[in-house]
């Protein structure tokens, strides 16, 4: 029976300088793992930056990984936030179509899904939205039916929760 495959999330601290992301990144290449999701980000420290890494792949391997990942000499600390209590959110830009007899149903939709709306132009609305895999998927569902000419989006941000 092949191991299950499942989403893991980590969460690395790592000192902010050139050549970490790559180093990083390229832990994950090396061993045939496409990285889904990676933000990086400068914390409340300006010498350290905080990795999401969402990848897909079996427990064992990905405990390795991790294992790896918490011994190059840059990462500070490595959590993995798959089976933890965390928040966790996704950002998207989305493009659609918005002739002027459509746009307060577009309207309607953006307040349903408590987004907000980033740019107006003469045919397009740009729709900012944040939420989980789930509410980013129903959300463009419903858009889709619009006619969603770009989308862009930046990946998902995690956090443990309390101490």
């Amino acid at each position: 029976m092949p191991p299950k495959v499942r989403r893991h999330v980590f969460s690395a601290l790592v000192e902010n300088k050139p050549g970490v992301l790559a180093r990083i990144a390229s832990l994950f290449s090396a061993r045939g793992y496409n990285i889904e999701s990676l933000n990086v980000g400068e914390t409340d420290n300006a010498a350290t930056s905080r990795m999401t890494i969402s990848v897909l792949g079996d427990d064992r391997t990905l405990e390795q990984i991790r294992k790896q990942l918490s011994k190059l000499i840059d990462t500070l600390k490595v959590t993995e936030l798959s089976d933890l209590p965390c928040v966790e959110t996704d950002l998207a830009l989305v493009k659609v179509k918005a002739a002027p007899d459509r746009r307060g149903e577009i309207l309607n939709l953006v307040t349903v899904f408590n987004a907000r709306i980033a740019d107006v132009s003469e045919r397009h609305l740009v729709i900012e939205i944040s939420g989980n895999e789930a509410k980013l998927r129903s959300f463009l569902s419903l858009a889709g039916t619009y006619g969603v000419t770009e989308m862009v989006r930046a990946g998902r941000i995690a956090m443990k929760r309390g101490d």
